[in-house]
């Protein structure tokens, strides 16, 4: 069941950017895609500039959304692994025009990216 909102959305593009918008939920997809399955320790290195509160919280709300999946391996230490649901590979197709735009943007405004991500 997805999460409820505050208000209805407005639109499909209200609908999809309540649930892929800010600053980190597309970048965990984007590396999930890339690497299929990841665990917490890594998306915390991969993405080295999010808090621990904001990356639970991040994930949380895409698992709720049915974005991505997340499996509990009952050992000790515990083991938590993320992976894209069918809902969310979906989107990889449109995360990839979006970082496609956003590098054409970068390179027409001369900006600088702080660090290459795949």
């Amino acid at each position: 069941m997805a999460r409820k909102y505050g208000t209805d959305p407005i639109c499909s593009l209200d609908y999809a950017f309540q649930r892929i918008g800010g600053k980190y939920k597309g970048r965990i997809l984007w590396h999930l895609h890339i690497r299929d399955v990841l665990r917490y320790g890594e998306l915390r290195k991969i993405l080295d500039d999010i808090t621990p509160k904001m990356l639970t919280q991040s994930l949380r709300e895409l698992e709720e959304d049915m974005l991505i999946h997340r499996e509990v391996y009952l050992e000790v230490p515990p083991k938590v692994e993320y992976s894209l649901t069918k809902v969310g590979k979906e989107l990889v197709p449109f995360l990839h025009h979006l970082k496609d735009w956003g590098a054409k943007q970068i390179r027409k405004e001369k900006l600088k990216p702080m660090k290459v991500q795949s």
